[in-house]
């Protein structure tokens, strides 16, 4: 690996940059987007058992909040439910507030990991006019200079090469995140309009001055 390293030259170096830099960013994704993390699978039934008679306690909604980020959502709209005069509207305005959070949560490091796929194949090409430069520069008048020929060559196929090998798994996965980003944000859609469906009748007693 050295010997490509050094083949190569200097300008592998912003390569294997982006290379370690995706690499780190996809395994944290990977990590921190799965499902029985995101959605914890029992979650919004148990919330919605839980609810049923009264609003959970404080104490309660705050480590819902720090279970996941579908409890972030929940504890949002517990918490709205709790305030005096509390509206199916503001309950559902604050659960709107706290997706867009968690959203944003979800796609952190993407625009990065993005940037990593687009420049890549860029800095792979810097590297193939750096190598078409040296081979330019080994032609003399009359002569040429077999040895650095030759390390022009390679350093404009290794950069390419390597361009090509960091740009194409990085926007594979960049794609496959956003996707299940998306699928995410329409499942914990979906979750919030069941709990302020759940607790519209609890928000009308509490509203009903005869309560």
């Amino acid at each position: 690996m050295l010997s490509i390293v050094e083949a190569a030259g200097w300008p592998i170096w912003p390569l294997i940059l982006c290379s370690i830099t995706a690499l780190a960013i996809v395994l944290e994704r990977l990590n921190s987007l799965r499902g029985a993390r995101v959605l914890p699978p029992r979650l919004l039934d148990e919330a919605l058992a839980v609810s049923t008679a009264s609003l959970p306690s404080p104490d309660t909604v705050d480590k819902l909040e720090r279970n996941s980020p579908l409890g972030s959502v929940l504890a949002a709209g517990f918490r709205a439910a709790r305030r005096p005069h509390a509206s199916p509207e503001s309950l559902r305005e604050d659960m709107e507030n706290a997706g867009r959070a968690v959203m944003h949560r979800l796609q952190r490091y993407l625009n990065a990991l993005g940037t990593v796929a687009s420049a890549a194949p860029l800095l792979g090409l810097l590297g193939t006019v750096v190598g078409l430069i040296e081979i330019f520069g080994s032609q003399t008048a009359g002569s040429s200079n077999p040895l650095l020929l030759a390390h022009g060559i390679s350093v404009a196929l290794y950069n390419t090469a390597f361009g090509l090998i960091i740009a194409v798994p990085s926007l594979m996965f960049h794609r496959y995140f956003r996707g299940r980003v998306d699928d995410f944000g329409i499942e914990l859609e979906q979750a919030a309009r069941r709990l302020a469906t759940h607790l519209q009748p609890q928000l009308e007693v509490a509203r009903d001055p005869r309560g």
